[in-house]
């Protein structure tokens, strides 16, 4: 137990020795620079492009991106993490860039995107951190990834298999399936190599689309291609609504209008030869419509849409109160009126409008109390020296020139966005956070009927009323009226009645109306290349034909072999599938052809023999041949019996020894006889009896007779009398010899003579031990007397001495007992 057990550790060794060995060899990509290497590379890259180029018949110029991505993932260092700067092996697990297709170790890519987050986020707080979802870029292209694409796990190139298995027929990190990742831009198509490292090549179906501008008839086109001009004139209305486009077929909107034309101004009093790209102008005559009182006309220049209240309307003073026709009169005293100084008055007499300016003379202290000086009482005095002490809001200095200690509050605004995300803080520059967005805003339903306030930027989450008014709007396919439904927003749903247009069958279409399906639109924008973003699919409502009519209708096969329903589309002779079943001419086979047209005889009223378009029998004959013969029909496959067969048959005699030649004829109507007679070749048998001998029948088939009449000598048991028998009376055991007196006699005399001679041999081996024995005793009677006897005498011992403990401690034990 103990080897076998240390066997299968050494077992387990040298296995887990081997594994890793091959491993190493596997994982460094040095192993493709042996002799096969590029052979072996170029079978790979031909298997992973097989079902792309069967797409484009053999055209792989659209390859080259993605073979030179796989070629560096062969080569020896081309593939090179740009964090650690050390090679990418084929064992070790790997990221790669959607962007560029840079590929990282996983390792290196997971520590680059903590520590890019840990840096954004290192001068925020815990709180303002965790609102957002800060991204992290791609160490080579910059494109960024959010915090939650982080990669986890290891993929392959498709992302369809978790931890790929090395394998060094597939290109490195490479599942070995379909690469089925849709094409960017989408559309709708998914690529069609093995997965791969690198971008995708540009799509290769085939589909079938018109140019920009749609005049042109559709043609076949690959789909990665299929925006294409016709050069002839755009046609379509430009914004002027005057001119149409005159370049060539173009993608995208058409260039503003390059003409001129005369445009009217903003009050459309005058017009003017202008750009039709800008409409828009205003002259510079003064509006001059009347006011609403009636009195005055508007001084604003050129504009559009009312001219507003009259501004000479409301209440003025001087304890008058008068139409905005009259001026109010002066009084011809002081005016006395208190100046904006708040300390002087005014001097001049009574006036209209405002008092002017106090000019007087002051000295004035400057707001800080660092400076004084003598000026007009209007004018404040402000010294140079700016405030050094930091406002309320902890951020910024006062900076105020003559700041009078009192510092106001920051006059910055805050501009911080509020929590709504549609209105920056108006608020002065402040410490903590914003107040919330005071505003509201109304959610309304399509039709405007059911109104629902919301706080500013709960707009984008909440959804709209429910309105219960039915949506007015008319139907746009061809029904006369649409199924009743609530207002609701986007377009109206798909009309869900039946078409029933006349197709050209006669039938009526059972499908559901089909004049405003939603296509699908690809084509629409072609991406500069692959870091570029893809734009979502848009759909375009277009109106479908109708589809083919499904209608059964009973259609019988081109054999004649079944009536099965057909669509009322499709309804024309077909092929069952069926093999044709028509006797041939050789009345022995049917065709074999698939179901097909016959043409039919006009003397002929068998409807199951064979026409002109079925198949000529080209078999051999297969009649059956008589017992036998091996030969084959030297005919084609032919009605009626075979001729005889005229061969020569090769066979061996019954002893297996001689080799015959017979006619085939001769064998095959022989009967049982005659077939003996001529396959013997008329020789002795050659087999041996099972009593030794040869049999002495001629040549013949079967098992050899068993009464052999061959001469044996037989002799009694002590070999002194013999005779002559035959040897089949011998094994029958018939005849015996047995041993007469005087064979008894010679017996017994020399058994006498054998116990004589035994009984001498016994008694000189007693003689001779007897010698033996005194010879012993005469050498220790030699020894010297003085001699210490080392071996001593023992004194025997009686049995009661032996057996007296074993006696007498079980009565001592019973008489203890009793007493």
């Amino acid at each position: 137990l103990s080897s076998l057990k240390k066997f299968d550790e050494i077992k387990k060794a040298n296995q887990a020795a081997a594994k890793k060995l091959v491993e190493e060899q596997l994982s460094s990509s040095s192993e493709d620079d042996d002799e096969d290497a590029e052979a072996k590379q170029g079978k790979i890259l031909d298997k992973t492009f097989t079902i792309y180029t069967s797409q484009t018949d053999g055209d792989a110029r659209e390859l080259e991106r993605t073979r030179q991505y796989m070629n560096e993932a062969f080569q020896s260092g081309a593939m090179t993490c740009l964090i650690c700067i050390a090679s990418v092996k084929r064992n070790q697990a790997v990221w790669s860039c959607c962007g560029c297709f840079c590929i990282f170790h996983l390792v290196c890519i997971q520590k680059w995107a903590k520590d890019s987050l840990f840096l954004v986020s290192s001068p925020l707080t815990d709180d303002d951190f965790g609102k957002k979802d800060y991204p992290w870029p791609c160490p080579k292209c910059r494109f960024e990834y959010k915090r939650s694409e982080t990669p986890s796990k290891y993929y392959c190139y498709c992302g369809k298999v978790e931890n790929p298995t090395v394998d060094p027929w597939l290109v490195p990190h490479s599942c070995g399936q379909i690469c089925e990742r849709e094409f960017k831009p989408s559309c709708g198509h998914k690529c069609l190599l093995l997965c791969h490292p690198g971008p995708c090549p540009p799509c290769p179906k085939m589909v079938t689309t018109t140019c920009h501008c749609k005049k042109a008839k559709a043609v076949p086109r690959r789909c990665s291609a299929k925006e294409w001009s016709c050069r002839l004139p755009c046609g379509r209305t430009l914004l002027c609504g005057q001119h149409t486009c005159e370049n060539p077929c173009h993608a995208g909107d058409c260039q503003p209008c390059p003409r001129v034309s005369k445009q009217r101004c903003i009050c459309g009093r005058q017009t003017a030869e202008r750009l039709c790209a800008s409409p828009q102008w205003q002259c510079d005559q003064v509006c001059g419509k009347c006011l609403p009182c009636g009195n005055h006309t508007c001084e604003q220049v050129c504009h559009a849409g009312p001219c507003g209240d009259c501004p000479r309307s409301g209440k003025r003073s001087c304890q008058f109160t008068l139409p905005c026709t009259e001026d109010v009169p002066t009084c011809g005293d002081s005016c006395d009126k208190v100046l904006e100084c708040g300390i002087h008055k005014c001097s001049q007499r009574c006036h209209r409008g405002p008092c002017e300016i106090c000019r007087q003379e002051v000295e004035k202290q400057c707001r800080c109390g660092k400076h004084t000086k003598r000026m007009p009482c209007h004018k404040p005095y402000l010294c140079e020296t700016k405030c050094t002490k930091i406002r309320d809001c902890q951020k910024h200095q006062c900076r105020r020139k003559c700041c009078s200690g009192n510092c106001p509050p920051c006059d910055q605004v805050c501009g911080r966005t509020l929590g709504c995300r549609n209105h920056k803080c108006p608020s002065g520059c402040h410490r903590g956070s914003c107040n919330p967005c005071p505003e509201t805003v109304d959610v309304k339903c399509n039709c405007g009927k059911t109104v629902i306030k919301v706080p500013c930027g709960r707009e984008r989450t909440i959804k709209p009323p429910k309105c219960k008014q039915l949506c007015s709007r008319p139907p746009t396919c061809h029904h006369s009226t649409q199924e009743k439904h609530y207002c609701h927003f986007g377009r109206c749903p798909p009309c869900r009645q039946p078409c029933q247009k006349t197709l050209t069958c006669g039938h009526l279409c059972p499908v559901p109306c089909h004049d405003e399906a939603l296509v699908k639109q690809t084509g629409v924008h072609q991406s500069a290349g692959p870091w570029e973003q893809p734009s979502e699919p848009a759909f375009i409502q277009t109106a479908l034909p109708c589809p083919p009519c499904e209608v059964p209708i009973p259609v019988e096969c081109l054999g004649q072999h079944e009536v099965s329903p057909l669509p009322c589309h499709s309804a024309n002779p077909y092929s069952c599938k069926r093999f044709c079943g028509r006797l041939l001419d050789c009345q022995n086979h049917t065709c074999m052809k698939e179901c097909h047209h016959v043409t039919k005889s006009n003397s002929s009223a068998d409807g199951k023999k064979a026409g002109p378009e079925c198949s000529q029998c080209e078999e051999e004959c297969t009649k059956p041949r008589p017992a036998g013969c091996p030969h084959r029909c030297v005919l084609p496959c032919h009605p009626g019996d075979c001729p005889s067969c005229l061969q020569m048959l090769k066979i061996k005699c019954h002893c297996k020894l001689s080799v015959l030649y017979i006619e085939c004829l001769k064998l095959t109507c022989a009967d049982l006889k005659e077939k003996e007679l001529l396959i013997s070749c008329r020789n002795q048998c050659p087999k041996e009896l099972p009593c030794g001998h040869r049999c002495k029948e001629i040549c013949h088939s079967g098992s050899c007779p068993l009464n052999c009449s061959q001469k044996v000598k037989l002799r009694c048991l002590c070999k002194r009398l013999k005779k002559e028998v035959q040897c089949s009376k011998i094994q029958e055991g018939q005849v015996s010899l047995e041993c007469d007196a005087l064979c008894k006699e010679m017996k017994r005399k020399a058994y006498e003579i054998k116990e004589a001679e035994a009984k001498a041999a016994l008694e000189e081996e007693k003689r001779r031990q007897q010698a033996e024995l005194e010879a012993f005793e005469n050498r220790l009677k030699g020894r010297r007397k003085n001699k210490r006897r080392k071996d001593e005498v023992e004194v025997e011992q009686s049995s009661w001495q032996k057996y007296k403990n074993l006696i007498m401690l079980p009565v001592f034990g019973v008489a203890v007992v009793m007493v």
